[in-house]
Protein backbone atom coordinates (compact mmCIF):
# COMPACT_ATOMS: atom_id res chain seq x y z
CA UNK A 1 0.00 0.00 0.00
CA UNK A 2 1.62 3.42 -0.96
CA UNK A 3 2.42 5.43 1.82
CA UNK A 4 -0.23 7.96 3.24
CA UNK A 5 0.65 11.43 2.61
CA UNK A 6 0.02 14.64 4.51
CA UNK A 7 -3.82 16.03 3.66
CA UNK A 8 -3.82 19.70 1.98
CA UNK A 9 -6.98 19.52 0.88
CA UNK A 10 -10.29 18.02 1.68
CA UNK A 11 -13.38 16.73 0.25
CA UNK A 12 -16.70 16.19 2.32
CA UNK A 13 -18.70 13.11 0.59
CA UNK A 14 -22.92 13.09 1.29
CA UNK A 15 -24.89 10.21 0.48
CA UNK A 16 -27.58 8.09 2.23
CA UNK A 17 -25.51 4.81 2.48
CA UNK A 18 -21.96 3.64 3.24
CA UNK A 19 -20.57 0.39 3.97
CA UNK A 20 -19.78 -0.60 6.31
CA UNK A 21 -22.63 1.21 8.44
CA UNK A 22 -25.61 0.87 5.65
CA UNK A 23 -26.17 -0.78 2.49
CA UNK A 24 -29.00 -1.90 -0.01
CA UNK A 25 -26.87 -1.25 -3.17
CA UNK A 26 -23.79 -0.04 -4.91
CA UNK A 27 -24.07 3.56 -3.97
CA UNK A 28 -23.05 2.34 -0.21
CA UNK A 29 -19.62 -0.21 -2.03
CA UNK A 30 -18.82 3.46 -3.34
CA UNK A 31 -19.10 5.73 -0.27
CA UNK A 32 -17.46 2.84 1.68
CA UNK A 33 -14.46 2.45 -0.68
CA UNK A 34 -13.89 5.86 -1.89
CA UNK A 35 -12.98 8.06 1.25
CA UNK A 36 -9.70 5.49 2.38
CA UNK A 37 -8.71 5.22 -1.14
CA UNK A 38 -8.32 9.64 -1.40
CA UNK A 39 -7.03 9.93 2.20
CA UNK A 40 -4.42 7.17 0.38
CA UNK A 41 -3.95 10.46 -2.19
CA UNK A 42 -3.17 13.04 0.44
CA UNK A 43 -6.80 14.41 0.74
CA UNK A 44 -8.66 14.80 4.21
CA UNK A 45 -11.63 12.57 3.14
CA UNK A 46 -15.30 12.96 5.27
CA UNK A 47 -18.15 10.90 4.26
CA UNK A 48 -21.70 12.14 6.05
CA UNK A 49 -24.56 9.64 5.44
CA UNK A 50 -27.65 8.97 8.21
CA UNK A 51 -27.43 6.68 11.58
CA UNK A 52 -29.86 4.56 10.50
CA UNK A 53 -31.52 2.41 13.05
CA UNK A 54 -29.26 -0.25 14.37
CA UNK A 55 -26.00 1.37 12.98
CA UNK A 56 -23.85 1.76 16.82
CA UNK A 57 -21.23 4.51 16.43
CA UNK A 58 -19.53 3.00 19.78
CA UNK A 59 -18.81 6.56 20.20
CA UNK A 60 -19.32 9.96 21.99
CA UNK A 61 -20.73 12.79 19.48
CA UNK A 62 -18.64 15.07 18.42
CA UNK A 63 -21.13 17.76 17.58
CA UNK A 64 -24.76 18.44 18.40
CA UNK A 65 -26.67 21.32 17.02
CA UNK A 66 -30.71 22.29 16.38
CA UNK A 67 -31.61 22.46 12.74
CA UNK A 68 -35.05 23.66 11.11
CA UNK A 69 -35.92 23.22 7.68
CA UNK A 70 -39.75 24.56 6.98
CA UNK A 71 -40.94 25.05 10.58
CA UNK A 72 -39.98 21.62 11.60
CA UNK A 73 -36.77 21.75 15.11
CA UNK A 74 -34.42 18.90 15.04
CA UNK A 75 -31.81 18.15 17.01
CA UNK A 76 -28.60 16.36 15.08
CA UNK A 77 -26.06 14.78 17.39
CA UNK A 78 -23.19 14.24 14.76
CA UNK A 79 -20.95 10.70 15.25
CA UNK A 80 -17.43 10.69 14.34
CA UNK A 81 -16.45 6.74 13.31
CA UNK A 82 -12.51 6.22 11.93
CA UNK A 83 -12.61 4.87 8.00
CA UNK A 84 -9.18 3.32 7.29
CA UNK A 85 -7.51 6.79 7.37
CA UNK A 86 -10.43 8.26 6.38
CA UNK A 87 -13.88 9.19 8.56
CA UNK A 88 -17.42 8.87 8.31
CA UNK A 89 -19.63 11.29 10.13
CA UNK A 90 -23.45 9.54 11.22
CA UNK A 91 -25.95 11.92 11.03
CA UNK A 92 -28.22 11.01 14.44
CA UNK A 93 -31.79 12.35 13.96
CA UNK A 94 -33.95 9.19 15.47
CA UNK A 95 -37.45 10.84 14.38
CA UNK A 96 -35.88 10.81 10.76
CA UNK A 97 -33.50 7.78 10.82
CA UNK A 98 -34.48 5.25 13.47
CA UNK A 99 -36.67 3.50 11.32
CA UNK A 100 -36.93 -0.27 9.78
CA UNK A 101 -35.56 0.33 6.39
CA UNK A 102 -33.21 3.15 4.61
CA UNK A 103 -35.87 4.65 2.05
CA UNK A 104 -39.60 2.56 2.66
CA UNK A 105 -41.41 -0.35 3.60
CA UNK A 106 -41.45 -3.02 0.91
CA UNK A 107 -41.96 -0.81 -2.42
CA UNK A 108 -43.86 1.68 -1.05
CA UNK A 109 -41.37 5.07 0.21
CA UNK A 110 -41.62 7.03 3.24
CA UNK A 111 -43.57 9.91 2.61
CA UNK A 112 -41.50 12.57 4.33
CA UNK A 113 -38.76 11.33 2.41
CA UNK A 114 -37.95 14.73 0.90
CA UNK A 115 -37.68 16.14 4.26
CA UNK A 116 -35.68 13.46 5.55
CA UNK A 117 -32.50 13.92 3.06
CA UNK A 118 -32.76 17.57 3.25
CA UNK A 119 -32.07 17.36 7.19
CA UNK A 120 -29.57 15.22 6.12
CA UNK A 121 -27.50 17.42 3.58
CA UNK A 122 -28.17 20.69 5.74
CA UNK A 123 -26.55 18.73 8.73
CA UNK A 124 -23.57 17.90 6.56
CA UNK A 125 -23.15 21.46 5.29
CA UNK A 126 -23.56 22.97 8.95
CA UNK A 127 -21.30 20.66 10.23
CA UNK A 128 -18.65 21.91 7.10
CA UNK A 129 -19.39 25.44 7.54
CA UNK A 130 -18.62 24.71 11.25
CA UNK A 131 -15.09 23.72 10.70
CA UNK A 132 -11.90 25.80 11.02
CA UNK A 133 -10.97 25.09 7.54
CA UNK A 134 -13.71 24.32 5.03
CA UNK A 135 -13.74 21.30 2.71
CA UNK A 136 -12.18 21.84 -0.85
CA UNK A 137 -15.48 20.06 -2.53
CA UNK A 138 -18.67 18.66 -1.51
CA UNK A 139 -19.13 15.76 -3.45
CA UNK A 140 -22.80 15.01 -3.48
CA UNK A 141 -24.10 11.45 -4.52
CA UNK A 142 -27.68 10.61 -6.01
CA UNK A 143 -30.78 12.49 -5.59
CA UNK A 144 -30.66 11.88 -1.81
CA UNK A 145 -28.26 14.35 -1.83
CA UNK A 146 -29.06 16.29 -4.84
CA UNK A 147 -29.83 19.43 -2.39
CA UNK A 148 -26.53 19.66 -1.45
CA UNK A 149 -25.48 22.23 -4.19
CA UNK A 150 -28.91 24.21 -3.89
CA UNK A 151 -28.26 24.77 -0.14
CA UNK A 152 -24.60 25.52 -0.44
CA UNK A 153 -25.53 28.25 -2.72
CA UNK A 154 -28.34 29.57 -0.83
CA UNK A 155 -27.95 29.52 2.89
CA UNK A 156 -24.32 28.64 2.72
CA UNK A 157 -23.60 31.12 0.13
CA UNK A 158 -21.71 33.04 2.20
CA UNK A 159 -19.77 30.78 4.81
CA UNK A 160 -19.32 28.24 2.15
CA UNK A 161 -18.63 30.42 -1.08
CA UNK A 162 -14.83 28.97 -2.10
CA UNK A 163 -16.48 25.34 -1.73
CA UNK A 164 -17.41 24.32 -4.65
CA UNK A 165 -19.49 20.98 -5.52
CA UNK A 166 -19.63 18.04 -7.48
CA UNK A 167 -22.48 15.84 -8.24
CA UNK A 168 -22.58 12.01 -8.80
CA UNK A 169 -25.22 9.94 -10.24
CA UNK A 170 -25.10 6.56 -9.95
CA UNK A 171 -28.12 5.67 -11.33
CA UNK A 172 -30.41 8.16 -13.40
CA UNK A 173 -33.39 5.78 -12.97
CA UNK A 174 -34.07 7.48 -9.84
CA UNK A 175 -34.59 11.26 -9.80
CA UNK A 176 -36.17 12.36 -6.49
CA UNK A 177 -38.95 13.57 -7.86
CA UNK A 178 -42.05 15.43 -5.42
CA UNK A 179 -45.01 17.80 -5.76
CA UNK A 180 -44.02 21.17 -6.02
CA UNK A 181 -45.30 22.05 -2.47
CA UNK A 182 -42.44 20.82 -1.02
CA UNK A 183 -40.41 23.63 -2.30
CA UNK A 184 -41.82 26.31 1.03
CA UNK A 185 -41.41 22.58 3.35
CA UNK A 186 -38.03 22.40 2.76
CA UNK A 187 -37.35 26.38 3.42
CA UNK A 188 -37.02 26.56 -0.53
CA UNK A 189 -38.24 30.00 -2.61
CA UNK A 190 -40.59 29.10 -5.45
CA UNK A 191 -38.65 30.54 -8.24
CA UNK A 192 -36.96 26.85 -7.95
CA UNK A 193 -39.78 25.58 -9.51
CA UNK A 194 -38.20 26.64 -12.92
CA UNK A 195 -36.92 24.63 -16.16
CA UNK A 196 -33.52 26.12 -15.50
CA UNK A 197 -33.87 24.69 -11.43
CA UNK A 198 -35.07 22.08 -10.16
CA UNK A 199 -39.28 21.86 -12.18
CA UNK A 200 -39.42 18.51 -13.80
CA UNK A 201 -42.49 17.75 -14.87
CA UNK A 202 -44.96 19.17 -12.52
CA UNK A 203 -42.73 18.48 -10.06
CA UNK A 204 -39.19 19.44 -8.37
CA UNK A 205 -36.57 16.76 -9.06
CA UNK A 206 -33.93 16.57 -6.19
CA UNK A 207 -31.49 15.41 -8.88
CA UNK A 208 -32.23 18.13 -11.27
CA UNK A 209 -31.25 20.39 -8.99
CA UNK A 210 -27.99 18.59 -8.22
CA UNK A 211 -27.16 18.31 -12.04
CA UNK A 212 -28.03 22.32 -12.40
CA UNK A 213 -26.61 23.57 -9.39
CA UNK A 214 -23.30 21.98 -8.89
CA UNK A 215 -19.49 23.10 -10.98
CA UNK A 216 -19.32 19.43 -12.32
CA UNK A 217 -21.29 16.42 -12.50
CA UNK A 218 -19.97 13.00 -12.39
CA UNK A 219 -21.61 9.64 -13.50
CA UNK A 220 -20.00 5.87 -13.13
CA UNK A 221 -18.20 5.20 -16.31
CA UNK A 222 -17.45 6.79 -19.03
CA UNK A 223 -19.66 4.87 -21.57
CA UNK A 224 -22.74 5.06 -18.97
CA UNK A 225 -22.02 9.40 -19.28
CA UNK A 226 -22.76 9.44 -23.12
CA UNK A 227 -26.06 7.09 -23.31
CA UNK A 228 -27.72 9.52 -20.42
CA UNK A 229 -27.78 11.72 -22.55
CA UNK A 230 -29.63 9.84 -25.24
CA UNK A 231 -33.16 9.20 -24.63
CA UNK A 232 -33.03 5.62 -24.66
CA UNK A 233 -31.31 5.57 -21.36
CA UNK A 234 -31.69 9.59 -20.39
CA UNK A 235 -34.96 8.70 -18.41
CA UNK A 236 -36.68 12.02 -19.77
CA UNK A 237 -33.11 13.90 -18.43
CA UNK A 238 -30.90 13.46 -21.80
CA UNK A 239 -32.19 17.42 -22.47
CA UNK A 240 -30.85 18.58 -19.27
CA UNK A 241 -27.87 16.43 -19.29
CA UNK A 242 -26.45 17.49 -23.17
CA UNK A 243 -26.64 21.24 -21.63
CA UNK A 244 -23.93 20.48 -19.26
CA UNK A 245 -22.05 17.56 -21.66
CA UNK A 246 -18.99 19.81 -21.16
CA UNK A 247 -19.43 19.69 -17.48
CA UNK A 248 -20.35 16.12 -17.50
CA UNK A 249 -17.63 13.20 -16.88
CA UNK A 250 -17.55 9.31 -16.55
CA UNK A 251 -15.97 7.78 -13.58
CA UNK A 252 -15.26 4.12 -13.43
CA UNK A 253 -16.27 2.95 -9.89
CA UNK A 254 -13.53 0.62 -8.58
CA UNK A 255 -13.81 -2.47 -6.38
CA UNK A 256 -12.04 -3.70 -2.88
CA UNK A 257 -9.29 -5.79 -3.85
CA UNK A 258 -8.47 -6.71 -0.75
CA UNK A 259 -12.06 -7.94 -0.23
CA UNK A 260 -12.65 -9.62 -3.29
CA UNK A 261 -9.40 -11.39 -3.31
CA UNK A 262 -9.27 -15.29 -4.34
CA UNK A 263 -5.83 -15.80 -2.49
CA UNK A 264 -7.27 -14.58 0.87
CA UNK A 265 -10.94 -14.97 0.34
CA UNK A 266 -12.23 -16.50 3.56
CA UNK A 267 -15.64 -18.02 2.33
CA UNK A 268 -13.65 -20.48 -0.43
CA UNK A 269 -12.97 -23.86 0.43
CA UNK A 270 -9.17 -23.48 -1.33
CA UNK A 271 -7.63 -20.16 -2.06
CA UNK A 272 -6.15 -19.69 -5.62
CA UNK A 273 -4.07 -16.93 -8.17
CA UNK A 274 -3.19 -16.71 -11.16
CA UNK A 275 -0.08 -18.68 -11.07
CA UNK A 276 -2.09 -21.65 -9.66
CA UNK A 277 -5.47 -22.00 -10.24
CA UNK A 278 -6.55 -25.25 -8.64
CA UNK A 279 -8.32 -23.96 -5.97
CA UNK A 280 -11.52 -22.47 -8.67
CA UNK A 281 -11.89 -25.72 -8.99
CA UNK A 282 -12.56 -26.52 -6.00
CA UNK A 283 -14.84 -23.93 -5.70
CA UNK A 284 -16.39 -24.77 -8.20
CA UNK A 285 -17.21 -28.19 -6.98
CA UNK A 286 -18.80 -26.92 -3.85
CA UNK A 287 -21.08 -24.50 -5.29
CA UNK A 288 -22.52 -27.76 -7.34
CA UNK A 289 -22.99 -29.26 -4.29
CA UNK A 290 -23.93 -26.55 -2.19
CA UNK A 291 -27.15 -26.31 -5.04
CA UNK A 292 -27.20 -30.12 -5.13
CA UNK A 293 -26.19 -30.43 -8.65
CA UNK A 294 -23.86 -33.48 -10.05
CA UNK A 295 -20.16 -33.12 -8.68
CA UNK A 296 -18.70 -35.78 -10.78
CA UNK A 297 -15.87 -35.86 -13.00
CA UNK A 298 -18.07 -35.04 -16.29
CA UNK A 299 -20.19 -32.11 -14.36
CA UNK A 300 -16.51 -30.38 -13.27
CA UNK A 301 -15.66 -30.85 -16.83
CA UNK A 302 -19.06 -29.05 -17.77
CA UNK A 303 -18.75 -25.08 -17.90
CA UNK A 304 -21.06 -24.04 -14.93
CA UNK A 305 -22.52 -20.25 -15.41
CA UNK A 306 -22.86 -18.43 -12.04
CA UNK A 307 -25.69 -15.28 -11.60
CA UNK A 308 -26.14 -13.17 -8.83
CA UNK A 309 -28.66 -10.11 -9.52
CA UNK A 310 -31.94 -8.60 -8.76
CA UNK A 311 -34.48 -10.54 -10.55
CA UNK A 312 -35.64 -7.70 -12.68
CA UNK A 313 -36.13 -6.25 -16.38
CA UNK A 314 -32.82 -3.83 -16.25
CA UNK A 315 -30.60 -7.36 -15.09
CA UNK A 316 -31.87 -8.99 -18.40
CA UNK A 317 -33.90 -11.55 -16.77
CA UNK A 318 -36.98 -10.93 -19.64
CA UNK A 319 -34.36 -12.10 -22.14
CA UNK A 320 -33.72 -15.82 -20.15
CA UNK A 321 -37.34 -16.05 -19.34
CA UNK A 322 -37.75 -15.77 -23.26
CA UNK A 323 -35.26 -19.00 -23.85
CA UNK A 324 -36.20 -21.47 -21.16
CA UNK A 325 -35.69 -24.88 -23.46
CA UNK A 326 -32.33 -23.27 -25.02
CA UNK A 327 -30.79 -22.55 -21.92
CA UNK A 328 -31.78 -25.96 -20.45
CA UNK A 329 -30.56 -27.34 -23.99
CA UNK A 330 -26.89 -25.99 -23.33
CA UNK A 331 -24.15 -28.27 -22.48
CA UNK A 332 -24.16 -26.50 -19.09
CA UNK A 333 -24.12 -26.20 -15.26
CA UNK A 334 -26.32 -22.83 -13.79
CA UNK A 335 -26.03 -21.53 -10.37
CA UNK A 336 -28.47 -18.31 -10.24
CA UNK A 337 -28.84 -16.70 -6.52
CA UNK A 338 -31.06 -13.42 -6.01
CA UNK A 339 -34.40 -11.93 -5.22
CA UNK A 340 -37.04 -10.11 -6.99
CA UNK A 341 -39.73 -10.54 -9.25
CA UNK A 342 -41.44 -13.23 -8.36
CA UNK A 343 -42.79 -14.44 -12.15
CA UNK A 344 -38.49 -14.64 -12.61
CA UNK A 345 -38.15 -16.12 -8.95
CA UNK A 346 -40.75 -18.62 -10.57
CA UNK A 347 -38.85 -18.88 -13.93
CA UNK A 348 -35.52 -20.40 -12.54
CA UNK A 349 -37.12 -22.17 -9.84
CA UNK A 350 -39.21 -24.22 -12.80
CA UNK A 351 -35.94 -24.61 -14.81
CA UNK A 352 -34.43 -26.04 -11.57
CA UNK A 353 -37.49 -28.58 -10.95
CA UNK A 354 -37.41 -29.64 -14.48
CA UNK A 355 -33.27 -30.14 -14.28
CA UNK A 356 -32.38 -30.13 -11.04
CA UNK A 357 -29.02 -32.20 -11.80
CA UNK A 358 -27.67 -29.18 -13.79
CA UNK A 359 -29.91 -25.97 -12.86
CA UNK A 360 -29.85 -24.61 -9.57
CA UNK A 361 -31.64 -21.70 -8.10
CA UNK A 362 -31.79 -19.75 -4.46
CA UNK A 363 -34.13 -16.94 -4.11
CA UNK A 364 -32.74 -14.83 -1.13
CA UNK A 365 -29.10 -13.71 -0.46
CA UNK A 366 -26.13 -14.89 0.76
CA UNK A 367 -22.61 -13.46 0.97
CA UNK A 368 -20.77 -16.56 1.67
CA UNK A 369 -22.27 -17.96 -1.56
CA UNK A 370 -21.90 -14.97 -3.76
CA UNK A 371 -18.26 -15.11 -3.05
CA UNK A 372 -18.07 -18.97 -3.65
CA UNK A 373 -20.24 -18.34 -7.17
CA UNK A 374 -17.73 -15.63 -8.28
CA UNK A 375 -15.40 -18.20 -7.43
CA UNK A 376 -16.65 -21.65 -8.54
CA UNK A 377 -18.04 -20.40 -11.78
CA UNK A 378 -16.63 -20.03 -15.36
CA UNK A 379 -19.14 -18.03 -16.57
CA UNK A 380 -20.38 -14.88 -15.40
CA UNK A 381 -23.91 -13.84 -17.05
CA UNK A 382 -24.77 -9.99 -16.95
CA UNK A 383 -27.49 -9.55 -19.77
CA UNK A 384 -28.42 -5.99 -18.56
CA UNK A 385 -30.75 -3.23 -20.26
CA UNK A 386 -28.93 -0.95 -19.21
CA UNK A 387 -25.68 -0.85 -16.64
CA UNK A 388 -24.40 2.17 -14.97
CA UNK A 389 -21.39 0.29 -14.08
CA UNK A 390 -21.96 -3.10 -12.58
CA UNK A 391 -19.49 -4.30 -10.06
CA UNK A 392 -19.90 -8.13 -10.53
CA UNK A 393 -18.03 -8.25 -14.33
CA UNK A 394 -15.16 -6.72 -12.24
CA UNK A 395 -15.47 -9.46 -9.36
CA UNK A 396 -15.93 -12.35 -11.72
CA UNK A 397 -12.17 -11.38 -13.87
CA UNK A 398 -10.45 -10.88 -10.32
CA UNK A 399 -11.72 -14.72 -9.38
CA UNK A 400 -10.73 -16.00 -13.21
CA UNK A 401 -14.57 -15.83 -14.09
CA UNK A 402 -15.33 -14.77 -17.55
CA UNK A 403 -17.91 -12.40 -17.89
CA UNK A 404 -20.74 -12.54 -20.88
CA UNK A 405 -22.41 -9.23 -20.53
CA UNK A 406 -24.34 -6.91 -22.86
CA UNK A 407 -22.05 -3.80 -24.29
CA UNK A 408 -23.77 -1.29 -22.08
CA UNK A 409 -22.53 1.12 -19.46
CA UNK A 410 -20.00 -0.12 -16.95
CA UNK A 411 -19.98 -3.45 -18.45
CA UNK A 412 -18.97 -1.88 -22.12
CA UNK A 413 -16.02 -0.31 -20.57
CA UNK A 414 -14.72 -3.52 -18.79
CA UNK A 415 -15.80 -6.37 -20.49
CA UNK A 416 -13.42 -6.33 -23.64
CA UNK A 417 -14.99 -8.96 -26.51
CA UNK A 418 -13.32 -11.65 -27.38
CA UNK A 419 -14.81 -11.49 -31.34
CA UNK A 420 -13.07 -7.78 -31.52
CA UNK A 421 -10.17 -7.55 -28.95
CA UNK A 422 -8.22 -10.67 -29.00
CA UNK A 423 -5.68 -11.19 -27.83
CA UNK A 424 -6.80 -8.65 -25.29
CA UNK A 425 -10.31 -9.96 -24.62
CA UNK A 426 -11.88 -10.33 -21.35
CA UNK A 427 -14.94 -11.71 -21.91
CA UNK A 428 -17.60 -12.21 -24.02
CA UNK A 429 -20.39 -8.87 -25.01
CA UNK A 430 -23.18 -8.57 -27.55
CA UNK A 431 -24.95 -5.64 -28.46
CA UNK A 432 -28.61 -5.98 -29.43
CA UNK A 433 -31.07 -6.66 -26.33
CA UNK A 434 -32.75 -9.65 -27.77
CA UNK A 435 -32.89 -13.14 -26.41
CA UNK A 436 -31.36 -14.23 -29.59
CA UNK A 437 -28.08 -11.82 -29.07
CA UNK A 438 -27.42 -12.92 -25.58
CA UNK A 439 -28.20 -16.84 -26.64
CA UNK A 440 -25.25 -16.40 -29.60
CA UNK A 441 -22.70 -15.01 -26.70
CA UNK A 442 -23.48 -16.99 -24.36
CA UNK A 443 -22.94 -20.35 -27.08
CA UNK A 444 -19.83 -18.76 -27.93
CA UNK A 445 -18.41 -18.23 -24.87
CA UNK A 446 -19.06 -22.43 -24.13
CA UNK A 447 -17.35 -22.99 -27.41
CA UNK A 448 -14.25 -21.31 -26.30
CA UNK A 449 -14.65 -23.38 -23.21
CA UNK A 450 -13.64 -26.44 -24.87
CA UNK A 451 -10.13 -24.99 -26.02
CA UNK A 452 -8.75 -25.01 -21.77
CA UNK A 453 -5.27 -23.17 -23.49
CA UNK A 454 -7.15 -20.19 -25.33
CA UNK A 455 -9.66 -19.99 -22.18
CA UNK A 456 -7.24 -19.68 -19.65
CA UNK A 457 -5.37 -16.82 -21.47
CA UNK A 458 -8.87 -15.06 -21.30
CA UNK A 459 -8.91 -15.90 -17.52
CA UNK A 460 -5.39 -14.36 -16.84
CA UNK A 461 -5.79 -11.55 -18.65
CA UNK A 462 -9.46 -10.60 -16.65
CA UNK A 463 -7.35 -11.73 -13.58
CA UNK A 464 -4.45 -8.95 -14.37
CA UNK A 465 -7.02 -5.54 -14.75
CA UNK A 466 -6.66 -2.95 -12.30
CA UNK A 467 -10.42 -2.18 -11.12
CA UNK A 468 -9.00 -1.41 -7.94
CA UNK A 469 -10.42 2.00 -6.07
CA UNK A 470 -6.83 3.62 -6.38
CA UNK A 471 -7.66 3.86 -9.81
CA UNK A 472 -11.16 5.44 -9.10
CA UNK A 473 -9.90 7.75 -6.69
CA UNK A 474 -6.70 9.25 -9.12
CA UNK A 475 -9.72 10.61 -11.71
CA UNK A 476 -11.51 12.12 -8.59
CA UNK A 477 -8.61 14.10 -7.44
CA UNK A 478 -8.32 15.41 -11.30
CA UNK A 479 -12.36 16.07 -10.78
CA UNK A 480 -12.35 17.61 -7.64
CA UNK A 481 -9.18 19.75 -9.26
CA UNK A 482 -10.85 20.96 -12.00
CA UNK A 483 -13.77 21.99 -10.35
CA UNK A 484 -11.88 23.87 -7.79
CA UNK A 485 -10.24 26.31 -10.43
CA UNK A 486 -13.86 26.98 -11.96
CA UNK A 487 -15.85 29.88 -11.07
CA UNK A 488 -18.51 29.50 -8.67
CA UNK A 489 -22.24 28.28 -10.67
CA UNK A 490 -24.50 30.97 -10.06
CA UNK A 491 -26.75 30.94 -6.77
CA UNK A 492 -29.81 29.74 -6.55
CA UNK A 493 -32.66 31.60 -6.30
Amino acid sequence: MPARLRPTRSALIIGSEALPFAKTGGLADVLGALPPALARLGWEATVVLPRYRHVDSGRKPVVAFPLAIGGQRHGATLYEVPLDGARAILVDIPELFDRDQLYGVGNVDYPDNPRRFAFLVRAALEYAAQQPARPSVIHAHDWQAGLAPVYLKTYYASTLRDTRCVFTIHNLAYQGNFKPDWLPRLDLPWELLGLDAMEFWGRISFLKGGINYSELITTVSPRYAEEIQTPEFGFGFEGILRQRSVDLFGVLNGIDVGQWNPARDPFLPQSFTAADLAGKRAAKAAVLREYGLREDAAALRRPLVGMISRMVDQKGFDLMAALPSELAQLDASFAVLGTGEPRYQDFWRGLSALHPDRIGARIGFDERMANLIEAGADIFLMPSRFEPCGLNQMYSMRYGTVPVVRRVGGLADTVRDYATAHPDATGFSFEEYTPAALLAALSHALALYRDPAAWQRLQLTGMRQDHSWDRSAREYVKIYERAMNLARRPSAP
